[in-house]
């Protein structure tokens, strides 16, 4: 989501947080210390620390992180394999949502201020989550209270080792890093440490790399590494990075299977309902991809580009337009005045109903796992948008969650990773444009992109019209 205010709005706000600072520290259990906590009544819970970005240029890269020069775990004497998976997280209780939001906010890939604001990203971050979080609890209460994004990927990666002893003879242990909430990608470090692993396989759980997703989540690894290379060095430990997979055989099977399906169950009256006059196509396949910013791909951000290789791939597993079924393209969860990737998912919906469509399958493209963009902005909003728009006969694809497919997929992934030639968290990172973006040369404007975080930004005007039709403020 993305929220810009001019120099003198920006004043505004930054005296309201100056004014509100110290009885927000004791109201709400934040501090602007270095060591920040949060205190929610039944424990105490560490705010994490925002990742500072690296500089990457090439003295940069050259000194923080040593290559294995090509070489793959496969190379080793007696490798004890981990893998880590990186994702975004979520609030598990509303009491989570303020605490959620604060790191999410606090992140410079994710709130960019003009340089002369840059110390006060802590400050902001305390305005922004204390203001948002009432409507992301109540999104949040609309699913059951908390994101089931940390069991589902409890799950994937139980699974998945079992697949990789079964499938390839590899034994492993996977941790789970989230960017924005419980177990943080600090903590998955340490146990990493602690177990003794030496080859570590990252795979970022986001098929297609963004800056906003994989790459924040790399540089937050990137600064571990760099600070502590007597730790994470190749001389004590080989890692590889997988930065993104939209293009696997096996993913895009798993996807395409799970649509098929939904395309199977419309009934013959539905069938016969969805070719009105005008409308020879009767199914049609919404991809509903997360939206960015069109800034960041302006900055080399590959995820655009990705996202429709993919859509490519899937489509051709799927049944023609002659076969009569049509894809469609869309990007959800925008919010503010600055352009975002188009179209518009909530202007592609009522569109579809002018045509006489009747019969869609939304695709979550952006998503392994269901979360709040998936049960709330897509189950609820987006499927009360596409009622009143006349396209009676929705489905929903679910997200690949443990699909059988996906998981033999995911542990292929990390076999091929430990087998070939390996790639560095940094050089992944300049392969994928990070530390490209420069949102600070925008002229007295802030932008805040929470791109891939639902809850906290569902698309607002979207909201506002569902709230309007249940008759709410």
């Amino acid at each position: 989501m993305i929220i810009r205010w001019s120099r003198a709005i920006s004043a505004l706000l930054l005296t309201e947080i100056s004014l509100s600072c110290l009885w927000w520290r004791h109201a709400s259990g934040f501090s602007l210390m270095p060591s920040r906590r949060c205190h929610h009544g039944h424990g105490v819970r560490t705010i994490m620390e925002a990742a500072t970005a690296l500089n990457l240029d090439h003295d940069q890269i050259a000194w923080s992180e040593p290559t294995a020069n090509g070489v793959s775990a496969s190379d080793m004497k007696d490798p004890k394999v981990g893998v880590l998976l990186l994702n975004l997280g979520g609030p598990e209780t509303g009491e989570d949502v303020e605490g959620f939001l604060y790191n999410l906010f606090a992140d410079p890939d994710i709130i960019r201020l003009p340089s002369l604001l840059s110390p006060l990203q802590s400050t902001v971050a305390l305005l922004i989550s204390k203001r948002r979080a009432p409507k992301s609890r109540e999104a949040y209460d609309s699913i059951g209270g908390g994101s089931p994004i940390l069991q589902y990927t409890r799950a994937q990666a139980d699974l998945m080792v079992k697949s990789l002893r079964e499938r390839h003879g590899i034994e492993a242990k996977t941790y789970i890093g989230m960017r924005y909430w419980y177990p943080f990608t600090e903590e998955a470090l340490d146990q990493i440490r602690e177990d003794g692993i030496n080859a570590l396989v990252i795979l970022p759980l986001y098929p297609q790399f963004s800056i906003s997703t994989s790459g924040s989540s790399l540089r937050v690894l990137q600064e571990e590494f760099a600070k502590k290379m007597d730790l994470y060095g190749p001389q004590k430990m080989f890692h590889t990075v997988i930065p993104s997979w939209y293009d696997r055989p096996g993913y895009v099977k798993s996807v395409a299977n799970l649509i098929q399906k939904e395309l199977d169950s419309f009934t013959p009256e539905e069938i016969a309902e969805g070719t009105p006059e005008g409308q020879p196509i009767p199914k049609h396949v919404l991809f509903s991809a997360h939206g960015v910013p069109a800034s960041y791909i302006e900055a080399g951000d590959p995820y655009k580009a990705q996202i429709e290789d993919c859509v490519e791939r899937i489509s051709a597993l799927l049944p023609s337009e002659d076969e009569g079924v049509k894809v469609h393209l869309s990007f959800q969860s925008r919010v503010g005045p600055v352009e975002w990737l188009r179209p518009y998912t909530d202007d592609v919906l009522p569109s579809l109903g002018e045509q006489g469509v009747k019969n869609l399958v939304v695709v979550p493209i952006s998503f392994v796992s269901e979360h709040i963009e998936t049960l709330e902005e897509i189950d609820i909003e987006y499927r009360e948008l596409a009622l009143e728009s006349g396209i009676t006969n929705w489905r929903r694809s679910p997200a690949l969650n443990t699909d059988p497919t996906f998981i033999d997929d995911m542990a292929d992934m990390v076999a091929d990773a430990l087998n070939e030639p390996s790639q560095s968290i940094t050089e992944a990172c300049v392969a994928n444009n990070v530390g490209n973006l420069e949102l600070e040369s925008v002229s007295n404007q802030m932008e805040i992109s929470s791109a891939g975080v639902g809850g906290v930004g569902y698309d607002d005007d979207l909201a506002g019209r569902a709230r309007l039709r249940k008759g709410l403020k």
